[in-house]
């Protein structure tokens, strides 16, 4: 489903070349549950963005589901993450004017579906979440943990293929944190491609697949119960 052939970014830090990701290949199979850890600074936060399409390589080829999105345009860039990617973050950005369920809407609105199709994709998600009683009140009446399934609840309302979560329960306490990877492991179970970036071990190790960058390189990539260095 994902393939990244040689990918390398690299920034310019007052006159000094920093390779933030360092000629990375890495396959993704559908439906799979990945973790990628690493110290601070060793390039899984831009290994995410380029996954979700939030960036792009200085060189190396990306294909998702055998589309080659390194030659995409802005334009068709931005139409594939919308269809084909949900994002989870660590501090939610909900938009906190609008109810939990209009946050949750809000991709449909954006891609112009009609209202009642909305309403209707909404409630379920909000139902099956556990927000049903908490669908009216805004981000500033909700617990951490409602805020995050909020955030999920939105980032999985146009089916993505794929859903990548960057330290998703950095902000919350341990039991809401334990909630928010088991809604997320329920999801992976239906058959969504779930990859997680986190600092938390206890996290990682829950992945099927856990994936160690080290210097903007892949250090390791080891199943669970069995390990091996990257080459």
């Amino acid at each position: 489903m994902i393939e990244l052939r040689e990918v390398s970014r690299i920034f310019n830090v007052g006159g000094q070349e920093v390779r933030a990701m360092d000629r990375i290949s890495l396959t993704i199979e559908l439906g799979e549950y990945l973790s990628i850890m690493g110290p601070s600074g060793s390039g899984k936060s831009t290994l995410l963005n380029i996954l979700g399409l939030l960036d792009t390589p200085n060189s190396g080829t990306y294909l998702l589901e055998g589309i080659n999105v390194t030659s995409l345009s802005d334009n068709q860039l931005a139409a594939t993450r919308s269809r084909k990617i949900g994002f989870i973050f660590q501090f939610f950005h909900l938009i906190p004017r609008l109810t939990a369920q209009q946050n949750i809407e809000l991709p449909l609105l954006l891609a112009g579906v009609p209202s009642k199709e909305r309403q209707a994709r909404s409630t379920r998600l909000i139902e099956a979440f556990g927000l049903a009683a908490r669908s009216n009140h805004r981000p500033d009446e909700l617990s951490g943990g409602q805020r995050q399934r909020v955030a999920i609840a939105r980032a999985v309302i146009n089916e993505p293929a794929v859903l990548l979560a960057d330290e998703p329960t950095g902000n919350l306490d341990r039991h809401s944190g334990a909630e928010i990877v088991e809604l997320m492991e329920g999801l992976n179970s239906k058959g969504l491609t779930l990859v997680v970036v986190t600092h938390d071990p206890e996290i990682g190790r829950r992945a099927r697949r856990q994936v160690r960058v080290v210097d903007g390189q892949i250090a390791a990539d080891s199943l669970r119960g069995a390990s091996h260095a990257a080459p």
